[in-house]
């Protein structure tokens, strides 16, 4: 978190709803309305009061569909605008650095999806505009504020397992599979920043991270074994630079094995499964996919003389968003946890949720255990 004196913080201490404006609302769907707009509107706290499209007119239109006030053609107006204190943006990460730039550059917290623009480059160039602003930020890895990996986190700290010896995570990407479609075409040019890599293996590492401490010696392969996709609508084949089997390993502090594997499409076995093994017991999380920041989590375990897993169900303590359900509303789910933590950091002056600060380095961890990995 950023300096407590900004007025962001002093805003969410005073009980008043904080005012968002979303870039990236459209009214044709997306990833904004699947996530954002739920979880802002099970959260009084936050009020959505903007949004910003492509243009002046879609931006109306997307105002009139979703029932919000205020409506504009460019993030420079939405950043602009007195009723908005928080600006998110929900774009594709190509565009992530310049429509960030414009909410900092009008002194406005910045909530921006994962990850930070196309590169390491981008993401520190963001972080440091918004230290030197000393604006709060939060970097979209919303995995981590799951309630499922916070129990998680305390039962490992809790000694449920005892001391852990390894963890091993295997995931399917769900895209960079054998087809794609239209829409999904830039996520196939790595240079676009949005791969297999960066978005579902970099939510679960960094949820990995927060319920195990971050991993030291971390080596990553990334291979791209398909070339060309099929493009479900149009017939063709279409090239493809990003990869689709990502490898990592590396240590737990403490000395624990972490290895990683994800592979691109879907299996007809595994879509995720990630164990945490230790001296005394085993947990358990899987999932339908790998993508661990959007999907229902199931937390099981065993320890002692247990011989199986049981299911752990999440306390009630740890679920701070009470109008949604972990799985019906999963898209939204952690998301909505993000947002909640958030406002308690802005309150309590902690820093629970990861900043631009944040994102900036486990972009740039990336890239080093690649670098490692081709070694």
């Amino acid at each position: 978190m950023t300096t407590p004196a900004s007025p962001l913080h002093t805003l969410a201490r005073s009980e008043k709803p904080i005012g968002v404006g979303i870039i990236g609302l459209s009214e044709h769907g997306g990833w904004a309305e699947r996530a954002h707009l739920p979880a802002l509107r099970a959260l009084p706290e936050y009020e959505l009061r903007a949004l910003s499209t492509s243009s002046k007119e879609s931006a109306e239109r997307s105002g009139h569909r979703h029932g919000v006030p205020r409506t504009f053609g460019t993030a420079a107006e939405l950043a602009a605008c007195d009723e908005v204190d928080l600006v998110v943006v929900a774009v594709k990460a190509p565009h992530h650095h310049e429509l960030v730039q414009a909410a900092l550059d009008a002194g406005k917290g910045v909530l921006c999806e994962w990850p930070l623009g196309t590169g390491p480059a981008e993401a520190e160039s963001l972080a440091r505009q918004a230290r030197d602003r000393a604006v709060p930020t939060v970097a979209g890895l919303q995995a981590r504020s799951h309630p499922a990996l916070a129990y998680a986190r305390d039962l490992v700290a809790d000694g449920y397992v005892g001391e852990v010896l390894s963890t091993t995570v295997v995931g399917s990407g769900g895209g960079w599979g054998s087809t794609v479609t239209p829409r999904l075409h830039y996520v196939l040019d790595a240079a676009n920043g949005v791969t297999m890599l960066t978005i579902p293996f970099g939510h679960t590492l960094d949820g990995v991270a927060s319920v195990l401490g971050e991993p030291e010696d971390l080596r990553i392969r990334a291979v791209t074994r398909r070339t060309s996709l099929l493009d479900t609508e149009t017939g063709r084949t279409v090239p493809t630079t990003a990869p689709d089997q990502v490898v990592a390993s590396g240590r737990l502090p403490g000395g624990a094995v972490a290895a990683f594997h994800y592979r691109g499409g879907t299996s007809r076995g595994t879509n995720f499964r990630w164990e945490i093994n230790g001296t005394e017991g085993d947990l358990v999380l899987t999932a339908p996919v790998g993508h661990l920041q959007l999907v229902p989590i199931t937390l099981e375990g065993g320890r002692g003389e247990s011989t199986g897993l049981a299911p752990l169900p999440v306390p009630e303590r740890y679920v701070r968003v009470l109008q949604l359900d972990a799985r019906a509303d999963a898209e939204a789910y952690a998301v909505a946890h993000a947002y909640r933590h958030f406002l308690d950091d802005l309150r309590e002056g902690t820093s629970t949720v990861p900043d631009f600060a944040h994102g900036a380095a486990r972009r740039r961890g990336i890239e080093s255990a690649l670098a490692a990995g081709d070694r």
